[in-house]
C-alpha cells in the first residue's frame, strides 16, 4: 500500500473504556493489514471509568474496565494508556471538564506520540441531539488544544521542560468518528468498509462484558440484550452497525465506521486522504462536498 507518509501513525482520544471498540476498531485493524510493521495505533481514555456499573463499587468497577481495555488491546495490537492529568490521577467520568489540567494532558500525550492522523469524538451543534457530557468535553478539549500542539511553551507551567531549544511537533490531521449518543445530528466525509474485521472487532468489544453484558442492557437505552455468548455478541453488533449505516441513509452500504475531517489540525488533500485511508467506500457525492470544502480550507 503506498502511503502518504513513509509510515503511519494514529491515536484514537475518547472518554471510557470501549469507546475505541464502538468507533474506529475496524478502521484501524484494516489498516494494519494492508501496511504491516509501519503501522502504529494508540488508544488513550479520558476518564477513571468508575461510573459504568450498576453493582460493583466504583473502585472495582474502574479495576475490571481497566482490565477489560488491556485484554482488548493485545488482542488488537495497539498501545493503551490511560490519560493522567498533572497531579497524576486519571479524570473523574461522568462529569470530565475541559479546564487547564485536562488541556495540558492532551497536550503532552498527543506531542509525545506525534500521530499523523487523531481521531475524536464531534462536537454537537443541534440542540435536539443526544449527547453524552464526557464525549463532548473530549472532543471540545481535543479542538481547543488543537492548536496549541506545536506550541513548546503552552503548558510548560504544568510539564516543565529542560530543553533549552524548542522542537517543533508534527500537528496531525484531526478527524471525529460516528458517536452513538449523538443520535440525531451524526454525518460523515468518509465510510470505510471494516466488513473482514469484523471477527476481530466483535472478540475486542467482547472483552467488555462488565458493559455489554451487565451495564448497559441494565441502563437501557442502547439496544442491546444481555449477550450469553460472542455469537449472541455478534448478532447484536452486526444489527447495531446496520442501524448505523440506516441512521446515515445508507441502509445498502455493507458494515461501514464513519469519519469527518476537520480544521481542528493540519488541513489534509482529498488526495491525500483517498492515499492514505483504506477500503474507502464514501458515496460520490459526499466524496465531492468534501473535496470543495478541503480545497475552500486551503485557499
Amino acid at each position: 500500500m503506498a502511503l502518504f507518509f513513509l509510515t503511519m501513525k494514529v491515536l484514537f482520544i475518547h472518554a471510557h473504556f470501549d469507546d475505541y471498540e464502538f468507533c474506529t476498531a475496524g478502521t484501524f485493524e484494516v489498516w494494519r493489514r494492508q501496511i504491516g510493521k509501519d503501522f502504529q495505533a494508540k488508544v488513550i481514555v479520558c476518564t477513571d471509568g468508575k461510573a459504568g456499573h450498576h453493582q460493583l463499587s466504583r473502585d472495582e468497577t474502574s479495576r475490571v474496565r481497566l482490565e477489560e481495555q488491556l485484554q482488548s488491546a493485545a488482542l488488537g495490537n495497539y498501545k493503551f494508556e490511560q490519560l493522567k492529568l498533572p497531579n497524576g490521577k486519571p479524570p473523574r467520568e461522568a462529569c470530565l471538564q475541559v479546564d487547564v489540567p485536562l488541556l495540558a494532558a492532551l497536550w503532552k500525550a498527543i506531542r509525545d506520540f506525534e500521530p499523523d492522523y487523531l481521531f475524536s469524538p464531534p462536537l454537537p451543534n443541534d440542540t435536539l441531539a443526544g449527547i453524552h457530557v464526557d464525549h463532548v468535553a473530549v472532543a471540545e478539549a481535543v479542538r481547543k488544544v488543537a492548536y496549541m500542539i506545536n506550541v513548546p511553551h503552552a503548558f510548560t507551567p504544568e510539564y516543565p521542560s529542560e530543553d533549552s531549544a524548542s522542537k517543533p511537533c508534527k500537528v496531525p490531521v484531526i478527524l471525529n468518528a460516528y458517536d452513538g449518543y449523538m443520535f440525531g445530528e451524526n454525518a460523515f466525509d468518509l465510510a470505510i468498509d471494516v466488513s473482514e474485521a469484523f471477527d476481530l472487532m466483535a472478540e475486542m468489544s467482547w472483552c467488555h462484558r462488565s458493559q455489554i453484558t451487565e451495564w448497559l442492557p441494565w441502563v437501557g437505552r442502547h439496544d442491546i440484550e444481555s449477550p450469553t455468548s460472542i455469537e449472541d455478541w455478534k448478532l447484536t453488533l452486526k444489527r447495531r452497525y446496520s442501524k448505523r449505516n440506516a441512521e446515515l441513509g445508507l441502509s445498502k452500504l455493507p458494515m461501514a465506521e464513519f469519519f469527518t475531517v476537520t480544521a481542528w489540525g493540519e488541513i489534509p488533500t482529498l488526495k491525500q486522504i483517498k492515499t492514505d485511508f483504506p477500503k474507502l467506500i464514501t458515496p460520490t457525492e459526499i466524496e465531492h462536498e468534501l473535496s470543495e470544502r478541503l480545497i475552500r480550507w486551503k485557499i
